[in-house]
């Protein structure tokens, strides 16, 4: 077997706004194996001041797996600890190998039989884009809505307001993340609000790494906590355990290019699972490449609640997708 990859940039069709600053472009890198006739193809999504592995020597350990490609992949999955989006992209590049075509996992889903329930992202921008979004999706479908906030609490409130007088719990599902934004006395405040508006969850309400004060919001909570920062960078299975068994979340995020692809997801998936943690799968901003590989891995893990997968249209430059949009289903197969 033979390896070698390319770097490509992402270019957004809008800036999309988070509470960590605005993105204009998102690099990555493609992973392509080869072996006798057949070729494998990966992604190695970087998130660029986000991911464990956004690092000087990122390259160059890239470089060091083409050269080394074919070590038992118990060795390289070791060496690649520190690094979760290569690794990532190294299994997606081995499974599309295997099953050829466009597939990492064959299954009903695949076959086109059954879709992927998803929610529908909002991202931040003045009140006026956020609520241009916010009905796109409606007319879209979607039933269940996640919008990013964190950054002017007092507009974010007032339109989850507005929904929540239009809509009841029952005829839409509202999902938060605030990608750490609050401050815990913050924190505290806004969850309560979020309690009395009936919202489903808040992803990542503090920064990661203040497992105290997490620990503490999450004990005393009336709405519901996602981990998902939280998560990344925590690469053993006893580190893993631990975190879990301290904060007790109501809920994890998980992103396969953040936490050690599916082999890091089945790991997280099955301590929350051992501790009555709910869990849900996201993208981060991959390209069609890893978002193809993601959906077919999630529809797998058989888990019922939508999903935070994205549909490949945020980007100018995206590769061909083999996934197609149905109000608020998502289906593998070009339209």
């Amino acid at each position: 077997m033979t390896a070698k990859y390319f770097k490509y940039l992402l270019e957004f069709k809008r800036p999309g706004g988070t509470s960590r600053g605005v993105l204009l472009e998102k690099e990555t890198f493609i992973l392509e194996v080869f072996q006798d006739d057949k070729k494998g193809v990966g992604e190695c999504a970087v998130f660029r001041g986000l991911s464990f592995d956004d690092r000087p020597d990122y390259e160059e350990k890239l470089k060091w797996l083409c050269e080394n490609i074919n070590h038992e992949p118990q060795y390289l999955e070791e060496e690649l600890k520190e690094f979760p989006s290569i690794w990532f992209g190294y299994e997606q590049a081995v499974l599309n190998l295997r099953n050829g075509g466009n597939l990492y996992f064959p299954s009903e889903f695949t076959e086109g039989k059954n879709p992927i329930l998803i929610n529908g992202l909002i991202w931040m921008g003045d009140i006026s884009f956020m609520e241009e979004q916010i009905q796109d999706k409606l007319e879209q479908g979607f039933h269940c809505i996640k919008l990013k906030i964190g950054v002017d609490w007092n507009s974010e409130h007032e339109i989850l307001k507005k929904l929540r007088q239009k809509f009841s719990k029952d005829q839409l599902e509202l999902r938060v993340d605030a990608n750490g934004g609050f401050s815990k006395d913050q924190a505290e405040i806004v969850l309560k609000q979020l309690s009395d508006l009936n919202i489903h969850s808040i992803e990542q309400p503090i920064k990661a790494g203040n497992c105290d004060d997490m620990t503490e919001l999450c004990a005393d909570t009336a709405t519901p906590i996602a981990l998902d920062e939280e998560l990344i960078g925590i690469t053993g299975f006893s580190e893993k355990k631990k975190l879990l068994e301290k904060i007790e979340p109501q809920y994890i995020i998980l992103k396969p290019a953040l936490v050690g692809g599916f082999s890091g997801c089945d790991e997280w998936i099955c301590l929350a699972e051992e501790q009555k943690i709910g869990w849900w799968i996201t993208s981060a901003l991959e390209s069609n490449i890893g978002l193809n590989a993601i959906a077919q891995y999630t529809f797998t893990k058989n888990n019922r609640m939508p999903q935070g997968l994205g549909t490949g249209g945020l980007f100018t430059n995206n590769f061909e997708s083999h996934l197609n949009l149905e109000g608020d289903k998502l289906y593998f197969g070009v339209k």
